[in-house]
């Protein structure tokens, strides 16, 4: 089978692997027919983030059940499926108290795509194995188009955490969302915020971006023209920027809830704890527990109040997948025509 793989800044190429084959009673094999490209694969393709040349690439996918162990109960070969971009268990003492991000069963922040310990392999691939199927796999509603549900592996879930728990907390609070690198994520945060009722400024210095934020109903507020007014009580940190944490606090109000859904590369980033110790901020960072939040955004979807695929979208033939990982647009996909 293919795999995309890492081959160095700006290189990416199909290598052939092996075909996964199932050999535990709690395996699957998921044939993709859409893949997707994460805000983090593109600092791995530009160079922001480290990984080694020869990596496996991608996370985000939607596919076809196509083979499965003994002791899968949930799922028949033909279910149409999204695949948990993390590996958990589902039943370790972290995975059943949500942080599927954590789980004990396999290397730590084991992963698809990412260069993590564990030699799961990308899930960019002709074939992907799941080893553990009823706690990993999604199911997509019945005729749901599966180009709409790329993001929802990892990227959805990072800007649901970011946004939803604080405004169940906080029923119509201010949001802010710093935009940036972590692009369709913060986006999704500021359409998710704006769905579950919160008012929401999403501030950037990208028009593009900003247009995309106003799709879903944020108020766009454009870096070096004008800045937030006022105090927010959710901060969502979608930028690389040391100071956009800096900024994340000067506008956080007092008890805020201030998230990075980004990751800030340097050995030592400034944070003013000061002036978070006087305001009661609680800050929060690290990956998403992304199987944990799975079922109560996807009700968000299907009801129709948070759609994915609203942000602009540039889709490649599955076969062309490397430009898709290249290419300058906010979010790319590569598809198959027939599944």
């Amino acid at each position: 089978m293919r795999s995309l793989v890492f081959t160095g800044p700006d290189q990416v190429e199909w290598q052939e692997r092996p075909d996964p084959k199932v050999q535990n009673s709690k395996h699957a094999v998921v044939r993709p027919v859409v893949i997707g490209r994460c805000d983090l694969d593109v600092g791995f393709v530009r160079g922001l983030a480290p990984m080694a040349p020869g990596t496996p690439l991608g996370h985000e996918v939607v596919g076809i059940v196509t083979d499965i162990g003994d002791d899968v109960h949930d799922f028949v070969p033909g279910d149409l499926v999204a695949v948990s971009a993390q590996i958990c268990c589902g039943e370790c003492k972290m995975c059943r108290r949500g942080f599927t991000g954590r789980c004990e069963a396999v290397p730590f922040a084991a992963s698809y795509g990412m260069g993590r310990d564990g030699d799961f392999g990308g899930a960019a691939a002709d074939l992907v194995l799941v080893p553990f199927a009823d706690a990993m796999l999604f199911p997509l509603p019945v005729g749901a188009n599966p180009a709409d549900w790329i993001g929802f592996a990892d990227m959805a879930q990072d800007g649901y955490r970011a946004v939803a728990p604080q405004l169940a907390e906080r029923p119509g609070a201010r949001v802010l969302v710093i935009g940036g690198a972590a692009s369709v994520i913060g986006l999704y945060a500021a359409g998710i915020a704006v769905a579950l009722g919160g008012i929401v400024d999403y501030y950037d210095s990208d028009t593009a971006r900003l247009t995309e934020a106003k799709k879903y109903g944020a108020k766009p507020i454009l870096r070096g023209n004008d800045e937030p007014e006022g105090m927010y009580e959710i901060v969502v940190d979608a930028s690389i920027h040391a100071e956009s944490i800096l900024e994340a606090f000067r506008y956080a109000a007092p008890e805020a809830v201030v998230t990075s859904v980004c990751i800030h590369f340097g050995d030592v980033t400034a944070v003013p704890l000061m002036e978070a110790y006087h305001k009661g901020i609680t800050y929060k960072t690290g990956r998403p527990n992304c199987r944990a939040t799975m079922e109560p955004l996807s009700k968000l979807c299907c009801a129709g109040h948070f759609q994915p695929q609203l942000i602009s979208t540039k889709a490649f033939d599955f076969n062309n997948a490397p430009e898709a990982w290249l290419d300058p647009a906010i979010r790319t996909i590569a598809t198959k025509a027939a599944f």
